[in-house]
């Protein structure tokens, strides 16, 4: 049973958000019912992150990991060999592909393959223009003795 939600009152009373609206409307909607291969999505690091994915049986020349515009594609297809005839066949070697959004500054810092594990580095780098930073206060240079204030004399009528 699939649960739509309206995201219609919070258009009303938000600006810049359109991009996250789209990304809860689209995570709704293309939610595969099938999560093969497992994974984990760790975090390492105040800015870094670690997608791991359970590929047993796939080499790295059967997985592609693409990113574009915020979107990382893991996918992996085996090569199949023709010659051998299995008796029993537990392990899964079917097609997949993965989607992960990834927020804005987040890249793909390497892949390693090891033990059937792809994993998948991700890094948050913001640029220095949008990092914090603290703005220096400065005080009025205080001023010497204060220079006698000029008076006007009114000019008496005779």
């Amino acid at each position: 049973m699939a649960t739509s939600y309206d995201y219609a009152p919070l258009f009303r009373s938000s600006v810049g958000f359109d991009r996250v609206f789209n990304l809860l409307e689209n995570a709704q909607r293309a939610r595969s019912i099938s999560d093969w291969p497992p994974y984990d999505i760790v975090k390492t690091g105040d800015d870094s992150y670690r997608i791991v994915i359970a590929v047993a049986g796939f080499a790295g020349d059967d997985l592609d990991i693409t990113f574009q515009s915020n979107l990382l594609t893991v996918t992996g297809k085996k090569q199949e060999a023709a010659a051998e005839a299995y008796l029993y066949r537990g392990i899964a070697g079917r097609p997949f592909e993965h989607r992960f959004e990834l927020a804005d500054h987040v890249r793909v810092n390497g892949a390693d393959l090891k033990n059937g594990l792809l994993s998948v580095d991700l890094v948050r780098e913001v640029p220095e223009e949008m990092k914090p930073r603290k703005i220096a206060i400065e005080t009025a240079p205080t001023l010497g003795p204060s220079a006698p204030s000029a008076q006007i004399e009114a000019q008496r009528v005779a």
